[in-house]
């Protein structure tokens, strides 16, 4: 412990001494791309214009107590009607990519697909060329968890394997109308915190905590194989005319052993496989982790061959939010909340045996700076999937 301790402390007095200096794009090589990133809910506004059907956090930010302060993005920034000035602004601080999301109900209002929105395809040709004007790619994300209200309310959205029809029929609209100048794209954004926020602790949209033992690990299922059939579509159809790539965002807080016990050693190893391996695991390796499968049982759902066949080969690249990372020992009984924190056996730690805090703690409680912890993801993901192109999508402090 003690010897892994001091490895990783000069890693971060390291990466202290760096952040003393001035950082310019000259220190990045030519091709290395910084952006900004949203997602088509918190920002856009204008819920009831342009054609745009309901999203299931329409419905959630409107139910009383779901958001602390009672909150909804009904307006938000308004960027529906102010993209060209939030554009405008990108450019003047010399961003060079704007990574954004499509909001599937305006598109497809009932998110069945039996008529598109061309309202909805007008707004985001306009936000694609206007970004294109000003020499900023387009890096689109097809879902970032607004499910359209009447796909959840009438087949049960993410626990119903027709989804994967639905989605992937949004996903070929979108290829078709925007492909031409988007050459980035991602199906879902982080699928964990969808499954888990909205199936099993309840805290998102749709706010579902009824039998999350078994909806959790459904809703993600589905996820999965509605990501491989956009990328079969893509691949298919789009591929060789438009150029582009596509692949799946995940998220993952780095988990560190709090000491050398084989036992916290393995459940360092265990939740990190729970985080990405949940979702990397079958597009890689046509299954979940074992560690998934030991603890789950049959609440894990089980692959077909088909399903197999179409994961294979079924991402150009990683994209990756990382924002912090955790000290994990084993613990018998977990008082995490929700089921799939209590599955993994494990306790979250940010202070070393000494007391001394992981990293920097940042303005948000969950949030500490911990510059190791996401060369140790990187570095895990290269070592484990065969070293496939990774995009850091989603870092920072709040």
């Amino acid at each position: 412990m003690a010897k892994k301790k001091h490895v990783l402390k000069e890693d971060v007095e390291h990466d202290d001494s760096n952040t003393k200096n001035q950082v310019c794009r000259a220190d990045f090589p030519p091709h290395f791309v910084f952006g900004v990133s949203t997602s088509s809910y918190q920002i856009e506004g204008g819920v009831n214009e342009g054609g745009r059907g309901k999203s299931i956090w329409d419905a959630f930010s409107h139910i009383e107590g779901k958001i602390i302060d009672g909150s909804n993005a009904d307006v938000a920034v308004d960027h529906y009607h102010r993209y060209k000035e939030d554009i405008e602004l990108i450019s003047d601080l010399g961003f060079k990519a704007y990574r954004f999301s499509i909001s599937w109900p305006r598109i497809f209002p009932d998110g069945l697909g039996t008529k598109v929105n061309e309202e909805g395809i007008a707004f985001y040709n306009n936000v694609i060329d206007a970004l294109l004007e000003e020499g900023i790619q387009p890096f689109v994300t097809l879902y970032h968890w607004d499910l359209p209200l009447h796909l959840h309310e009438s087949i049960g959205g993410w626990l119903n394997k027709q989804i994967v029809y639905y989605f992937a029929k949004f996903a070929d609209t979108c290829f078709e109308h925007f492909g031409d100048r988007v050459k980035n794209w991602g199906t879902i954004n982080e699928p964990l915190h969808i499954a888990v926020g909205g199936y099993d602790t309840g805290r998102s949209a749709p706010g579902r905590n009824h039998n999350s033992s078994i909806e959790t690990y459904l809703a993600a299922h589905h996820m999965i194989l509605a990501h491989a059939a956009a990328v079969s579509i893509y691949h298919s159809k789009y591929k060789d005319k438009q150029g582009g790539q596509i692949g799946l965002v995940v998220d993952c807080e780095w988990a560190e052993a709090n000491s050398d016990k084989i036992e916290d050693q393995c459940a360092a190893q265990r939740r990190v496989e729970f985080q990405l391996g949940w979702f990397l695991h079958p597009l890689y390796f046509g299954d979940y982790p074992e560690s998934m499968r030991d603890r789950l049982g049959d609440q894990l759902p089980q692959f077909t061959e088909e399903d197999k066949e179409l994961l294979e080969s079924s991402t150009d690249f990683i994209g990756l939010n990382q924002y912090t990372s955790r000290l994990v020992s084993h613990a018998k009984d977990s008082v995490e909340e929700g089921h799939f924190e209590k599955a993994q056996q494990v306790a979250k730690i940010v202070e070393w045996e000494d007391g001394e805090i992981i990293g920097e703690k940042a303005a948000s409680e969950w949030l500490y700076i911990v510059p190791w912890g996401m060369r140790k993801v990187l570095n895990y993901i290269s070592h484990t999937y065969n070293n496939p192109p990774i995009y850091i999508m989603e870092n920072g402090m709040e």
